[in-house]
């Protein structure tokens, strides 16, 4: 099971890589890809890692390979938490997180979330930038998953822990 506790650096495309570390990278990008169902479209960094090893959630970049803008920084991978986030939703999981969390913490949420992925960004860039907080909305809740997968990176997203909390899952 994922949790905060298994939150361990992933194989990123900053630096120079040993021939292990390259390898893994690898390894990463094809079980990403299985997970997602389709080839990332962009730079990506597995940042939690479920207890058997495998991407949990991912880091992207701001942007694309193509220079595409990309607001969610953070993506829930993990197949099994990704099933129990979607029927969470389905039974009207959003409605009921906004309502149990002050929208003042939403909020919050969301200027945190963005001031962290825009501070990846050059101030020299021209063009599109990301916008939004998590799972790029401004205010209220969009994304279940993008919340929790921003959760289980450490940071303090009420939603998230809300979500955590609801699906039965609890740090290690």
């Amino acid at each position: 099971m994922t949790s905060k506790a298994s939150v361990e650096p992933g194989a990123g495309s900053s630096g120079e890589r040993s021939a292990s570390e390259r390898g893994a990278a690898v390894a990463d990008d094809q079980a990403v890809a299985e997970l997602l169902g389709r080839t990332p479209s962009g730079e990506f960094e597995v940042v939690v890692r479920a207890g058997d090893g495998t991407p949990a959630v991912i880091a992207n970049a701001p942007f694309l390979f193509d220079g595409t803008p990309m607001p969610t920084r953070y993506w829930l991978v993990d197949a099994h938490l990704r099933e129990e986030v979607s029927r969470l939703e389905s039974q009207g999981g959003v409605r009921r997180a906004e309502a149990a969390v002050p929208a003042e913490r939403i909020a919050a949420a969301h200027a945190e979330y963005a001031a962290e992925r825009d501070a990846l960004i050059g101030a020299s860039h021209q063009g599109p930038r990301p916008s939004g907080g998590v799972g790029g909305t401004r205010q209220g809740v969009k994304c279940l998953h993008a919340h929790l997968a921003w959760w289980l990176t450490g940071a303090d997203d009420p939603i998230g822990q809300w979500t955590a909390e609801q699906i039965g899952l609890h740090p290690a």
